[in-house]
């Protein structure tokens, strides 16, 4: 007679609670069981019974035949994949005892499998740079590229959700705020919690008690943004996903980075409905700061926004925008301007973007000409730099707003200002793209320029070239 055999589930029932956001404490309440029972079911000293699957099931809202599907045998094979690497070659692992590893310690299964994942990635990522073919044909897909690119050829405006957001706009004005509206319309509360309840998260959608539960160690711009990302998220899902579906991305991660953006494109959409953020940018020569103040915006916020108003017929001033960290490292990037920017070996030294990690929360402007004569108005500054409660990390970025020099008249920044007239620091992509041979900013010689040797004259600049 076969015996049926126990299922444990600890590291997918740990995964879960903490996609829900949820202790240990609260899930144990809503299941009707000991805390202890529930960190032994993560730590799979306790198999998981029938009657514990269903009431799972049936308290989140699961499919009960994917929940019950044991994570074991995928890691495994998976396992056994990773130990086919020719730089574990020697190493004698036979398949028993990689079947206990992954039963009986899944969580340093999971830990393996994620470590090869980001070595092998890197390999891959080390090697299309030497080939100089980051996008050859089986090379491994850049999600974040990819988005970048597929937001980049939409020229970053999504009409469908512009149009629908205006929609909703008006009936939660109607209402008074988001939340009225919430409460009204889909019977959903929305509650301000501490750090330490809410596990990690800044928004959380309480499926089980129909609320939406939001730190409240947020300021009040970004609470109504993620406000905003909820309603977006339950009222324009279908537009989304679709949206998502029909880009021509390479992989699940790509369409899962490209369904939160435009959520979050949604999201701004709701906090400043197209025509009256753009009327209001052109009155108030897209002033930033007076933009936040109108619409309860932070500095990001509205300059993310900025670069999406290409609405034929009703287009604003096309806006390139990039977001950075001290150590140059790009999070965000929004091309509606033509401004040139090198996904790969940093941006110009001379840009001006860098000095705002020196002056804290001060408006930076700069005109730009790069070596072809094209030019550009710059204004930057950082964002953060506070943290939310005692014990959080104090991240500081830069954000920076580029236009063409012929629509800076337009700008309360550059208002009077001729910008054919005006001084304009010279600068180039980056350093290898940059044929500026006087430079003495430079990092690195430009590619495919011979080297002069100088060991009879030494240069103001750090290279001398062989064809001057």
């Amino acid at each position: 007679m076969s015996q049926t055999r126990p299922l444990y589930l600890g590291p997918r029932l740990r995964r879960l609670r903490r996609e829900l956001g949820l202790t240990q404490q609260a899930m144990a309440t809503d299941l009707d069981i000991s805390p202890s029972y529930i960190a032994l079911l993560e730590r799979n000293q306790r198999p998981v019974t029938a009657e514990l699957l269903i009431r799972l099931a049936r308290t989140y809202q699961l499919d009960m035949a994917e929940l019950a599907t044991e994570d074991a045998d995928n890691y495994a094979k998976r396992i056994a994949e990773v130990m086919r690497d020719p730089l574990l070659e020697g190493i004698d692992l036979p398949a028993l005892e990689i079947a206990d590893l992954a039963t009986s310690f899944p969580g340093v299964a999971e830990a393996i499998l994620r470590l090869h994942g980001a070595y092998a990635r890197e390999q891959q990522i080390l090697a299309d740079r030497r080939l100089g073919a980051a996008a050859a044909e089986g090379g491994t897909p850049d999600p974040v590229r990819a988005v970048q690119e597929f937001f980049s050829n939409n020229r970053n405006h999504f009409p469908t959700l512009d149009s629908r957001a205006e929609e909703l706009a008006v009936e939660i004005a109607e209402h008074g705020a988001a939340a009225e509206w919430l409460r009204k319309r889909k019977g959903v509360r929305v509650r301000f919690m501490p750090p330490e309840v809410m596990v990690e998260s800044v928004r959380r959608y309480d499926r089980h008690n129909d609320q939406v539960l939001i730190d409240d160690s947020l300021d009040t711009s970004a609470r109504k943004f993620q406000l905003a990302l909820h309603i977006a998220w339950t009222t324009m899902r279908d537009e989304i996903v679709q949206l998502a579906r029909g880009a021509d991305l390479p992989d699940k991660s790509a369409v899962a980075l490209a369904r939160r953006n435009l959520a979050a494109y949604a999201a701004a959409a709701l906090v400043m409905p197209y025509d009256r953020f753009l009327r209001a940018a052109e009155s108030r020569g897209y002033d930033v700061a007076a933009l936040g103040g109108v619409f309860g915006a932070s500095f990001e916020q509205v300059a993310h926004r900025l670069t999406t108003l290409a609405r034929p017929g009703h287009e604003g001033i096309p806006f390139f925008m990039v977001r950075l960290d001290a150590a140059g490292n790009v999070s965000k990037l929004l091309d509606g301007a033509g401004f040139p920017y090198a996904p790969h070996g940093g941006s110009c030294p001379l840009w001006r973007v860098h000095d705002t990690f020196r002056t804290p929360g001060q408006l930076v402007t700069q005109w730009l000409e790069l070596p072809d004569g094209r030019r550009f108005f710059t204004l930057a500054r950082t964002v953060g730099g506070e943290p939310r409660h005692f014990g959080a990390a104090a991240v500081v970025r830069s954000v920076a707003l580029v236009c063409a020099a012929d629509q800076a008249d337009k700008l309360a920044y550059a208002r009077g200002m001729d910008p054919a007239a005006v001084t304009a620091t010279p600068i180039g992509v980056n350093c290898g793209l940059c044929q500026r041979a006087d430079c003495e900013a430079r990092a690195v010689p430009p590619r495919g320029r011979d080297l002069l040797a100088d060991d009879q004259r030494r240069s103001v600049a750090p290279f001398m070239f062989a064809d001057r």
